[in-house]
């Protein structure tokens, strides 16, 4: 009995300090909404459909709202006119570093005590733009051609059947990889070098994708026991193919990962450490650029119109097979491919911008509205709803267009507008302000390399059985309720393989697939086909 008025009296003071705690909207504040359970608030409906969750709440509320979710206050704001007064904040007011760290440490168990997010920016810009950008193209070149034109065994007229989002993420993923960590030692015939190259990044690959597949529940932490035990496994592999002795032994290394090598011996970051850091950079380079591509081919393969005028592109550039130089001015010409791209990730991309709110402070809206946020609150943007999603900005919405960013005369289409003004921020796949993507460019280029080479390759074929009925609108609802952090996370699109890559496979010689496609039935989106 003792203990029963023990437990009793501890949840009457536990509910009397909630009473006292609980949060209240004060003046000039975002509407609040703290939801119905304690402490956890809107945590299941955002961790359920997040896209859903919000679009809700933007219905209710407005273009900005504060939420509960699992015991945090998140501000989320959906006018896209006021964005810059998010992405162009003093870091002392609105900063990312904090979110950052913490997901290093969560998802690579990397610890850097000396971590500065400013510093590591500058050390980025060096690398990845001017002549550091056309070497890094080059070298994806050369490394493409090496992972498509042979098997590992050297063979080059062989045929391997491959599902289409493996496909995709593997071919880009390994020559990222061969890229920027470079190559396998020099033998004294090049095609033994080349195949230990296609050994190495398959294993490197292989064992990522094991960590990919649990990243979220990393995140979220509800790792099951057994995954736990899984995770730790892979990572420890993942630390040993990418360790200071392996990378010290291969050639070819970028002069980033070089650069970013010598940065944490300065700092004095133990060896092992060094290896984590080796593995943040991978996903970060390399989680995001596979998946696109995936989407990317999707998006060609549905609609035939945009296939043929990439393809008339490309034969304007004079792109082939035989090339064996990337010229960046030549990349930079290509505005129909530059359209299909940002129509892709305008229908894909859902990345969340997050800042943690480090003072109180004013935020001011571009109408003029002002509102008060509180210290220790974090402030989201989501642009996949708006601007991406948004039916005033863009006409039919939902549907893909592969011209939709073409003007009339064939340029680069950026101007859209809200409100009757002017946008600034039309889509946003790569960041804004501060933190956008500083590797954009190579993305980009790496992109593009890999879509002309696998468009002009003579010898493909492609053979599609079984495909799933699922519309574009369902896939990207599926894949924003799986992607509370996408912005941070490159596993999001594993539930979408589950549902369109498993029944589409591609049958090609010389590991390439897709130039001379036979699609039968094909209607409207979603696919219908029989062989």
């Amino acid at each position: 009995m003792q203990w029963f008025t023990l437990v009793s009296a501890a949840a009457v003071l536990l509910f009397i300090l909630y009473l006292i705690r609980r949060r209240r909207r004060l003046s000039k504040e975002p509407p609040l909404d703290k939801g119905l359970i304690p402490w956890l608030g809107h945590a299941l409906d955002f961790g359920r459909d997040s896209a859903k969750f919000l679009l809700k709440m933007k219905t209710k509320y407005g273009d900005i709202f504060t939420v509960r979710v699992a015991g945090r206050f998140v501000t989320f704001l959906f006018d896209p006119h006021s964005f810059d007064s998010v992405v162009s904040e003093s870091s002392a007011k609105l900063d990312f570093t904090k979110f950052s760290l913490a997901l290093m440490d969560r998802i690579f168990n990397l610890q850097l005590p000396n971590y500065d997010h400013h510093e590591e920016k500058i050390l980025m810009k060096m690398q990845f733009q001017g002549k550091n950008l056309s070497s890094l193209t080059q070298a994806m070149l050369s490394n493409l051609k090496t992972l498509l034109m042979t098997d590992e065994n050297g063979r080059t007229n062989t045929w391997k059947k491959e599902g289409l989002f493996n496909f995709c993420y593997d071919t880009m993923f390994r020559a990222g990889y061969l890229t920027l960590y470079g190559n396998e030692a020099a033998e004294s015939w090049e095609q033994t070098s080349k195949i230990k190259d296609k050994v190495n990044s398959s294993e490197v690959y292989n064992v990522y994708r094991r960590l990919d597949q649990l990243l979220m529940k990393i995140v979220r932490s509800t790792l099951s026991a057994d995954e736990k035990i899984q995770a730790a496994s892979v990572k420890e592999h993942l630390w040993q193919l990418l360790s200071v002795e392996k990378l010290s032994t291969r050639v070819n290394r970028s002069s980033w990962i070089q650069t970013y090598c010598s940065h944490l011996q300065r700092q004095g970051l133990h060896k092992d450490m060094q290896a984590r850091a080796m593995v943040l950079q991978l996903w970060a380079t390399q989680g995001n650029v596979g998946p696109t591509a995936f989407w990317l081919l999707i998006f060609l393969l549905k609609h035939p119109e945009a296939k043929k005028a990439v393809q008339e592109e490309i034969k304007k550039i004079y792109f082939n097979q035989i090339m064996f130089t990337a010229n960046q001015e030549v990349l930079n010409n290509t505005p129909v491919f530059d359209s299909i791209l940002n129509e892709t990730l305008r229908l894909t991309a859902a990345p969340f911008i997050t800042r943690d709110i480090l003072q109180n402070m004013s935020l001011q809206l571009a109408d003029g509205r002002e509102y008060h946020l509180r210290m220790g609150d974090r402030l989201c943007l989501f642009p996949y709803l708006s601007p991406q999603m948004d039916p005033e900005i863009y006409e039919e919405h939902e549907k893909f267009k592969y011209d939709r960013f073409l003007n009339q005369d064939g340029t680069k289409k950026t101007t859209f507008f809200k409100d009757g003004k002017q946008l600034k921020h039309y889509i946003l796949p790569w960041g804004a302000g501060t933190n956008v993507c500083i590797g954009k460019h190579f993305a980009i280029n790496s992109l593009k390399l890999y879509k002309f080479q696998t468009l002009t390759h003579p010898d493909m074929d492609l053979d599609w059985y079984s495909l799933k009925m699922m519309s574009c609108s369902v896939i990207n609802s599926r894949l924003n309720s799986l992607s509370q952090h996408s912005a941070e996370f490159s596993s999001l699109l594993e539930q979408c393989n589950t549902y369109v890559c498993d029944s589409m496979r591609i049958f090609s010689k010389n590991h390439l697939a897709l130039s001379h496609c036979t699609i039968h039935q094909i209607d409207n989106w979603p696919f219908k086909s029989s062989i």
